[in-house]
């Protein structure tokens, strides 16, 4: 219906004509009683004749008038003129998304930057328990001033009765002109919309990624001739590799945007939130990983005075109480308790059967590693005179599985001589060679371990049993409080990225996860319905993950390190080291015998050096230095940098 200019619908008249679409005519409208422009939106008058269908709009419009968020459409009113519904909503001054994607993708920062704010917006809105339904680039709105909102909060509600199990049709199809040509919505739903089944805030998640994918790529990720062919694509079919269309693009990214698509609604993320979270860091990361090495740089190295950049870590051991077992949300903040405040690092920790006492191993100030305890009451730590030696597993009955004489076979497997040991004392008792890590079984009885075999990584339980083998790195093995599977992490491009894996004790195996960039620290919880990780799908910081054994995954506490989780006591209090590290500027300038600490702040890169070896140009690119990085010019004397 066309409206005609000075139509008052209640409060607000009619000023001029904005746009239309299928879902309706958009004026510019003036509020009478607040003396402000606003956008009205009026809907197709065959929305108005079924009333349930009605009812339903205008309980989700409110809800959405209910939400705050700056990435949000504001909405002010809701109601009917003769019959026509309309909504009264804020007015932008921008562009869609769709109308900005016209002239091709967006750069990576760009597309993040974006990404992050429409992510944002959506977990505030799915917080209130509100979802979207008919998320795509038309109804995402660029502001001039860059910000993004989302736009019709509940206008998909009303385009098609609520899904049941009778009910096959998708959502909203908007088709052009040449017949069976999908354009619009249909390449945005997700597996589950096309099934016809109700849609939930993870549907939502997959058209995310979807648009992310075309903001990225310039074309969208699931489009065909026909709509069968775009429902066939969606159900069956993986979007071509965003490399293969802009090779900026960063693996992490790439990863990202893969976990959004997942056919399977339990396999991709399960919040909003997670994903502004993990875009942010990415671009964290990204924005301090651009330095390359110059030619200044390397003459550095080949100067007379001699400069060295060292990475000091620093690794202490902690415990969370309990209190963060069995919740199934994150906003619940855990008590954090340090136990170890010494510099070097920690390679394993174990809960005794008190539940208050850690028994670890670590190599602290550059010594050979040793075994230690430690409780919460006391922060003294008390060696347990065993040196070169590594903590693998602690037995409900005291004994210890120990891995002596570690050895470097590649990047991250240190094989050893498997020894048990009670943790009374006494001499260790040699089991196996080639061992990776072990654990007993909860009868104390039996070993699980991971050996090295001809160049592949041999999953045994009991020993001599194998259940899994891979030519790859495998790590983390820990048997189920019931005894019937073992959890445990694939590394199968021999670093730490990898997955969650499960394996029963017929050998059977089956992936849990999708692939994280860095995992590493697997523990059950005490009932055996969970397995928690710690892993990250970008950057460096691993966060605290919780998976069951149907592979439903769920974040359970973040902090601003690097977090590797050791073990969860019987009692619910979990044990995890966190690394944190600084990069260290040292100079040994000519004539002088002792090195001279030239850093500034967190993460000094030497660049060059002034032709009077006077003046050190330095980057800084960790926290101290920003948003991106800063430099600083600072006198080798050691006098405050500029």
């Amino acid at each position: 219906m066309a409206v005609a200019v000075a139509t008052k619908f209640g409060p607000y008249e009619v000023v001029g004509q904005i746009g239309a679409g299928g879902m309706g005519e958009v004026y510019r409208a003036r509020d009478t009683r607040l003396g402000r422009d606003v956008a009205l939106k009026v809907l197709p008058a065959a929305f108005a004749s079924d009333p349930d269908r009605l009812r339903r709009f205008e309980q989700e419009a409110r809800a959405s008038a209910a939400l705050n968020h700056p990435n949000i459409l504001a909405v002010y009113d809701v109601g009917t003129l003769e019959g026509v519904p309309y909504v009264v909503s804020e007015l932008l001054e921008g562009e869609t998304l769709r109308e900005r994607l016209r002239s091709g993708p967006l750069p990576a920062r760009k597309a993040i930057e974006m990404a992050v704010q429409i992510a944002n917006g959506l977990a505030a809105a799915h917080e209130r328990g509100v979802i979207h339904r008919d998320l795509k680039p038309e109804n995402l709105f660029i502001l001039r001033d860059g910000r993004a909102k989302i736009l019709d909060f509940g206008l998909a509600k009303l385009t098609q009765p609520e899904s049941d199990s009778a009910h096959t049709a998708p959502p909203t199809m908007e088709t052009g002109t040449d017949p069976g040509t999908v354009l619009g919505t249909m390449g945005y739903m997700s597996p589950e919309q096309v099934r016809g089944r109700p849609a939930d805030a993870r549907s939502d998640i997959f058209s995310f990624g979807a648009i992310l994918y075309e903001m990225l790529s310039g074309k969208r990720a699931f489009h065909g001739a026909t709509a069968a062919d775009t429902i066939s694509a969606i159900l069956k079919e993986d979007p071509p590799d965003l490399v293969e269309t802009n090779r900026s693009i960063s693996p992490a990214l790439e990863r990202i945007v893969r976990h959004c698509l997942e056919k399977n609604p339990e396999q991709r993320f399960h919040s909003a939130s997670d994903i502004a979270f993990d875009l942010e860091a990415l671009s964290a990361t990204s924005s301090t990983s651009a330095m390359k090495t110059t030619p200044a740089a390397t003459r550095l190295r080949l100067r007379a005075a001699l400069l060295v950049l060292v990475a000091i870590v620093g690794v202490s051991l902690a415990f969370l109480a309990g209190r963060t077992i069995g919740h199934s949300s994150s906003n619940v903040a855990p008590d954090i308790h340090q136990l170890t405040f010494r510099r070097g690092t920690v390679r394993s920790a174990r809960f005794a059967a008190d539940g208050q006492t850690a028994i670890y191993s670590a190599a602290w100030e550059g010594k050979p590693e040793e075994v230690f305890s430690t409780s919460a009451q006391n922060p003294e730590s008390r060696p347990l005179d065993l040196h070169d030696a590594e903590l693998l597993s602690l037995s409900s009955t005291g004994q210890m599985a120990l891995k002596l004489n570690p050895r470097v076979a590649a990047n991250f497997p240190r094989p050893g001589t498997l020894a048990a040991m009670p943790l009374t004392g006494g001499a260790p008792r040699a089991l196996l060679d080639n061992v990776e890590a072990a654990d007993w079984s909860p009868d104390g009885e039996k070993l699980a371990v991971v050996q090295l075999v001809n160049g592949q990584s041999s999953l045994q339980y009991p020993v001599g049993k194998v259940l899994f083998q891979a030519p790859n790195w495998i790590s983390d093995p820990r048997i189920s409080p019931s005894g019937d599977a073992i959890a445990f992490l694939n590394h199968p491009f021999g670093g730490d990225e990898g997955s969650v894996m499960l394996v029963d004790t017929a050998g059977n195996a089956r992936t849990l996860t999708s692939d994280w960039l860095s995992v590493q620290g697997l523990a059950w919880s005490p009932d055996g319905k969970e397995i928690w990780f710690t892993g990250t799908r970008f950057g460096s910081n691993r966060s605290l993950y919780a998976v069951s054994r149907n592979g439903r995954e769920r974040l359970v506490s973040r902090v601003p390190a690097t977090m590797t989780l050791q073990d969860i006591s019987l009692q619910g209090q979990v044990l995890l080291t966190s690394a944190y590290d600084r990069l260290v500027v040292m100079a040994l300038l000519p004539g002088e015998k002792a090195e001279r600490d030239l850093s500034w702040f967190d993460g000094g890169r030497p660049a060059a050096l002034s032709a009077d070896d006077k003046l050190l140009l330095l980057g800084e690119v960790g926290e101290g230095g920003g948003e991106n990085y800063s430099v600083y010019l600072r006198p080798t004397n050691g006098a405050p940098a500029i």
